[in-house]
């Protein structure tokens, strides 16, 4: 449900992509002009553009010179090039623009004296408390600080009690393997990052390597696969960069509606999209409550801070505490108590921020030189 709060440009991308995804508008429907949206609506022509700008970003809609906007959603089925479906598998793997790390980027991104200001911050005022053994699933701060973070950036909403510290994605991965059990199928992208499918491997977990198109597992690869849990990277999956665009995900969605079916979405680096709105991840999409998100802070932060995070399904969370919640957290209590601090004061929001707009910065001079 839309809030009060929200710009009415985000209001209007809600309404057009709801309208899309449901079918009022069909792949290839030409959708009203700016002015004449503008006009039915009483919104700016600006309002609406930028309304159109996210439904670009998100793969509902093309532009067409001189023409006007159409939907390229369509109801989640990927359509392979006019040539065959053959040559789906063939085509080049597209490489995103956005499949850098901060690493890469010019100038300080990250203000290390704000780090340490943090750290000092932490130290005088929790004094001993740094010295407490961490509850199991992380410490309660920093799973607060994660919800409120979670609501604000990416439209998740969950309990304190649904998010799991970890020390890296690695360790979340053999929780997982545990927490669906050795007899499940897991699905993998092919390509993918290589940890993965190791680590499933050294797990004992069985495995299907499913390949990737343009845009996401390619469509077949999909229908054939027994597998039961699809392990996913919407926003960037690596090395290939390929990004999956809105109908991709509403077609893993749609995937797991079938009983017995869960999806895995792996969103590392997401927050560093170029994009005013970043897409809706899967788990704030379903309706089924069959999907674990993931994320890590090796790649927005640094890898040696070794701090990941899963939000579980609540009628996991049983399952869980059966297989894993015994286990003691990885995360030393001062690490996460700084981590909480830095989301909690805003800093760590206002350096992805910082690191958003260099790479718009890059993208618009790589785009100049090549023109």
């Amino acid at each position: 449900m839309s809030s009060a709060r929200e710009p009415e440009y985000i209001k209007l991308y809600k309404k057009l992509s709801g309208e899309i995804a449901s079918g009022v508008f069909k792949h290839g429907d030409r959708l009203p002009s700016k002015r004449a949206l503008s006009d039915s609506t009483g919104l700016s022509p600006v309002t609406v553009e930028h309304a159109y700008a996210l439904l670009l970003e998100e793969g509902y809609a093309e532009s067409r010179e001189r023409s006007g906007y159409y939907v390229s959603y369509d109801d989640g089925q990927f359509r392979p090039p006019v040539d065959g479906a053959d040559n789906a598998a063939r085509t080049p793997l597209r490489r995103n623009s956005e499949a850098m790390s901060a690493l890469d980027l010019p100038g300080p991104a990250f203000h290390f004296p704000t780090w340490a200001k943090t750290v000092r911050q932490v130290l005088s005022s929790r004094q001993e408390n740094i010295f407490e053994r961490s509850p199991n699933r992380g410490h309660p701060e920093l799973r607060l600080a994660l919800r409120d973070f979670l609501a604000r950036s990416r439209g998740i909403n969950c309990k304190p009690e649904q998010i799991i510290i970890g020390s890296g994605s690695d360790c979340q991965y053999e929780r997982l393997i545990r927490l669906f059990g050795r007899d499940s199928i897991f699905g993998v992208e092919s390509p993918s990052y290589s940890q993965i499918a190791r680590i499933y491997r050294a797990g004992g977990a069985r495995l299907e390597l499913l390949k990737l198109g343009v845009n996401g597992i390619l469509s077949d690869e999909l229908a054939r696969t027994s597998a039961s849990v699809l392990h996913v990277t919407p926003y960037r999956s690596f090395p290939s960069g390929v990004t999956a665009d809105a109908g991709k995900r509403r077609e893993y969605l749609n995937w797991a509606s079938a009983p017995g079916r869960y999806i895995i979405e792996d969103d590392a680096e997401s927050e560093f999209t170029v994009m005013r709105r970043p897409a809706s991840p899967l788990y704030a999409l379903s309706e089924r409550g069959n999907v674990v998100y993931m994320n890590t802070f090796s790649v927005t932060l640094s890898p040696s801070l070794r701090i990941s995070y899963m939000v579980l399904p609540e009628r996991m969370l049983t399952r869980y505490e059966e297989t894993s919640g015994f286990y003691s957290c990885p995360v030393p209590t001062f690490e996460q108590l700084i981590l909480a601090e830095f989301i909690r004061s805003g800093e760590f929001e206002r350096y992805v921020n910082r690191v958003r707009r260099l790479k718009r910065g890059q993208q618009t001079s790589q785009s100049q030189s090549q023109s």
